[in-house]
């Protein structure tokens, strides 16, 4: 791998821990509404999870809008469950209030992100809603790092779509093998980031697949990144 001249980073359970702040968040939830009280907290927290990847999967592919994900993410688990909830906005609302409530960097990060920016050109990708993307930039001043913040809402394309990641190049203004992509999914990032070829540091605790996509690095503590990357010569 080539010492890079910009990297990028993604948001949501790379650098912030979006997993557990979306946790707490459901069980705000499920404390909250009365109707949910006949269900065991995890496993409503369990089915949400899995209705929501699989929303958030046909969203990615143009299949559902914005307002489908948000509205059907909730009924489709209070269906699955069996659950006589009925659904209105204020539960919406009242998710993503609390989620913001609970987002805290990933141990690590903010000092890597020091460290890196002082040596290196930086930037971030992530999938989601644009102002909720947004204010976690504001919140944790992710703009003294970079100014360059790249939303797939705002492009119109999820990772892992080569589009979103070829905007992000323009951007950076950089050849793509002049860049490493940092995140922690293995098909958003890893093999998204790789098919448009850049190089990837993969933060994961589980084992380089045997076969497919490699990553170029990988770590699960952040020293490790930043050690690696301000002793390239």
């Amino acid at each position: 791998m080539t010492k890079p001249e910009f990297i990028f980073f993604d948001i949501d359970d790379t650098i912030l821990d979006h997993a557990n702040a979306q946790q707490q968040a459901l069980i705000s939830v499920h404390e909250k509404y009365p109707c949910l009280h006949n269900t065991n907290p995890d496993e409503f927290r369990k089915a949400f999870k899995k209705v929501n990847i699989g929303l958030w999967h046909r969203y990615s592919l143009g299949e559902i809008d914005r307002p489908y994900l948000e509205k059907h993410r909730f009924t489709d688990t209070f269906e699955q469950l069996g659950i006589p909830c009925k659904f209105s906005n204020g539960i919406v609302q009242f998710f993503m209030d609390d989620y913001r409530n609970h987002w805290q960097w990933i141990s690590g990060a903010r000092e890597c992100l020091v460290e890196l920016s002082q040596n290196y050109r930086i930037g971030f990708i992530t999938n989601g809603f644009s102002e909720v993307q947004k204010q976690k930039a504001i919140d944790f001043k992710l703009d003294s790092f970079s100014d360059v913040l790249i939303i797939s809402e705002d492009v119109g394309y999820l990772k892992p779509h080569p589009k979103i990641f070829e905007h992000a190049e323009l951007k950076a203004s950089v050849q793509p093998e002049k860049i490493l992509y940092v995140g922690d999914s293995y098909t958003s990032d890893v093999a998204g980031s790789k098919n448009v070829g850049w190089n990837v540091a993969w933060y994961s605790k589980e084992d380089i697949p045997n076969k497919g996509i490699q990553p170029d690095f990988q770590f699960n503590v952040f020293s490790d990144l930043t050690d690696f990357f301000l002793n390239r010569s």
